[in-house]
């Protein structure tokens, strides 16, 4: 099999971090060929920076069993399947003055770095029809969680006709088609988080109709139990509730449920360019989460301090050529 990818970082990826990014990928690759599940988790704005097209193939190929991503990841990519026309590149956003920054405002256009995401086609029309599944379950008694609700919005076909990307490109139509689990921390403070919470305030939905954050800890200790048994590793794009969400399950069931036989991660990678500072998650080593019981002295640990845009692609196209 031709591997372009692997070759190039192989030969030429051999220092610092960009030797740490073959380290990671090879333990990554070690991890599913010994049998065990991976978890990724995404924070930022990986959808909208369309880590999307090569992470649904990542899907698709079952490289990653179990998903932990922001709310804001959830819903932007669903976004941009239906909305990318409309999006607007700012390339010199480093140069944006306030008053540009509110000429972007008032034209429905709301900045994330270089992109905008735009209000009427991306945000409304997700909520004409979101809200109506959101009612229907309630109106049959019946609870989910953010994700299965978008994942019965996708499947629904109710979308079809505001495509304007390759279906295939969408990590979260990808996740919809196998049924992914997926726990999305946090949920209520994306766009269609503060939507739904504007219905509760309005008497038209009731907050119980969403599951909780509670609910899917829960769901997650479950989940590791269960399928913990040959490891399960933990990719971590960026830092964040993503990432600080799931991670903490490991601890919770061995301290807190005093189920001491509950098996460490046995995989950690984080990318981020987050630097080591006080107090910051997402600047904390590796090694730090020895001390909270979350990963083994013998745990495989990686950290790749740069842009995610740039090195996730290259370890899933690693993966991909496995």
């Amino acid at each position: 099999m031709n591997k372009p990818i692997t070759n190039f970082i192989e030969k030429y990826f051999l220092h610092f971090n960009a030797a740490a990014l073959v380290d990671a990928a090879k333990g990554y690759e070690k991890q599913l060929n010994d049998g065990s599940k991976m978890l990724v988790s995404l924070a930022g704005a990986m959808s909208t920076a369309e880590l999307r097209k090569i992470f649904a193939e990542i899907i698709r190929k079952d490289k990653v069993q179990i998903i932990s991503c922001t709310g804001a990841n959830l819903e932007e990519d669903v976004m941009n399947l239906v909305a990318h026309s409309h999006y607007k590149r700012v390339p010199n956003y480093r140069d944006l003055t306030p008053q540009d920054e509110w000429d972007l405002l008032e034209k429905g256009l709301n900045r994330v770095t270089d992109t905008c995401i735009p209000e009427e086609e991306a945000f409304r029309r997700l909520q004409k029809h979101i809200v109506k599944i959101w009612k229907d379950a309630e109106a049959k008694g019946e609870r989910y969680f953010p994700h299965e609700f978008m994942y019965k919005l996708l499947l629904s076909g109710v979308l079809e006709q505001y495509y304007e990307i390759d279906i295939k490109n969408s990590w979260m139509y990808a996740a919809a088609e196998k049924n992914l689990p997926m726990v999305v921390p946090g949920w209520e403070d994306s766009t269609m988080g503060n939507i739904f919470a504007s219905y509760v305030l309005k008497g038209e939905i009731k907050a119980s109709t969403m599951k909780s954050g509670i609910e899917y800890m829960t769901f997650l200790a479950d989940w590791y139990t269960q399928n913990s048994e040959n490891g399960i590793g933990f990719f971590q794009i960026g830092g964040g509730i993503a990432g600080d969400f799931p991670i903490c399950v490991v601890p919770m069931l061995y301290q807190d449920m005093e189920r001491t036989d509950t098996p460490f991660w046995s995989y950690f990678c984080q990318i981020s360019d987050s630097t080591t500072s006080y107090g910051s998650y997402s600047g904390a080593v590796p090694n730090e989460k020895i001390t909270w019981g979350k990963l083994d002295i013998d745990t495989p640990k990686f950290i790749i301090e740069s842009d995610a845009t740039i090195v996730a692609p290259l370890i899933f196209a690693y993966l991909l050529e496995m």
